[in-house]
């Protein structure tokens, strides 16, 4: 993916829009200036053309919808023409956003190819369909695969069919489900997904939470997909599953702090040394913890520690226990070595 993000080893944080735009043009383009505001690096939106991919007997999996007597009808709705859909690329590319569309259909392919999109993000549905698949790979462009409603071995076949057009590769953790739970949010997936692929992996994300996308980059995900919405007082069907752009902006903060956590290894025996004077006044020392006379054999009772650890350090307290004294020592006093018949080292 690098020759089309780039170099560094930045997550690529992709604020999907679907179709939160419920079929408004300047509400799609209100959402573009609000996933660059709030620190995305891509913007998303599905391009749908009814009557290429769909027909009137599709039956709806939700119906959500107060307007649209059948899914086709809600499809027709979501329509963008051509110039639309360009202006929004100009728009998402204005504001330093890469423009992605998730294309239903061969029409939907020739349309986003015209527009020379950076990369096609193949929807989980479309995994198996190998009439997209080739002509997304005849575009040119890396292919970022999801993996929601398939089986390893759907995933197989997908890559192998990318690979043999060598076109580069990315796969997406993905479960389909609105909101995704914890227990189904497979981050154990993508250690298996990256081994299994040799690829960049990535999560995409449904919780309608920030917390998965964060766990998944400690995981070394590359690539992030979160759903966004304008309010959770928002229509559409996948509210409940996106994060609002305040959050949007709050998981990008967390991204960039823990990528650059992580690509500075901290080498504890480093710090140590480094902090010690620190070690020096937070830590303890050995004193008497009553009056002890010349001459007493110190036992565990007869010591106690205080603060700075300027004197014997209070770790050597069994090496002490044993010793003679060779001089008075009173209550709460710090010991020295010169305190000792026998050496203490340390």
């Amino acid at each position: 993916m690098e020759q089309v993000f780039g170099a560094a080893p930045r997550t690529l944080l992709i604020a999907e829009v679907a179709q939160a735009h419920d079929g408004s043009l300047g509400t799609a383009h209100a959402y573009i200036d609000l996933a660059a505001r709030s620190g995305a690096d891509a913007v998303k939106f599905q391009t749908h053309i009814a009557a290429e991919e769909s027909s009137p007997a599709e039956a709806w999996r939700v119906n959500f919808s107060l307007q649209d007597r059948t899914r086709f009808e809600y499809w027709k709705r979501m329509e963008f023409t051509p110039e639309q859909w360009g202006g929004l690329r100009a728009h998402a590319e204005a504001v330093g956003l890469f423009f992605l569309s998730s294309p239903f259909s061969l029409a939907a392919v020739e349309l986003l190819a015209r527009l020379a999109v950076p990369a096609w993000k193949v929807a989980s549905g479309e995994v198996t369909n190998p009439l997209l698949l080739e002509a997304m790979c005849r575009a040119g462009q890396p292919i970022l695969l999801s993996s929601g409603m398939s089986s390893l071995g759907d995933l197989d076949q997908a890559a192998a069919r990318i690979r043999r057009w060598g076109r580069p590769l990315a796969v997406f953790q993905c479960t389909t489900a609105y909101p995704c739970p914890p227990e189904r949010w497979g981050l154990n997936q993508l250690a298996e997904l990256r081994q299994r692929y040799a690829c960049p992996v990535g999560l995409s994300d449904h919780s309608g939470t920030i917390h998965p996308a964060l766990a998944a980059v400690t995981l070394g995900a590359r690539l992030i997909e979160v759903h966004l919405v304008l309010s959770r007082a928002a229509f559409g069907p996948d509210v409940p599953a996106s994060i609002t752009g305040a959050e949007l902006k709050e998981l990008a903060t967390g991204i960039r702090l823990i990528e650059q956590a992580m690509s500075h290894p901290v080498d504890k025996d480093a710090l140590a040394q480094e902090f010690g004077e620190l070690r020096t006044l937070f830590g303890q020392s050995l004193v008497a913890a009553r009056d002890l006379p010349a001459g007493t054999v110190l036992g565990a009772a007869d010591l106690g520690c205080r603060k700075p650890g300027h004197g014997i350090p209070a770790a050597r307290w069994e090496a002490l226990v044993g010793c003679r004294l060779q001089r008075a020592v009173a209550r709460g006093q710090f010991l020295a070595e010169g305190d000792l018949a026998a050496a203490v080292m340390l």
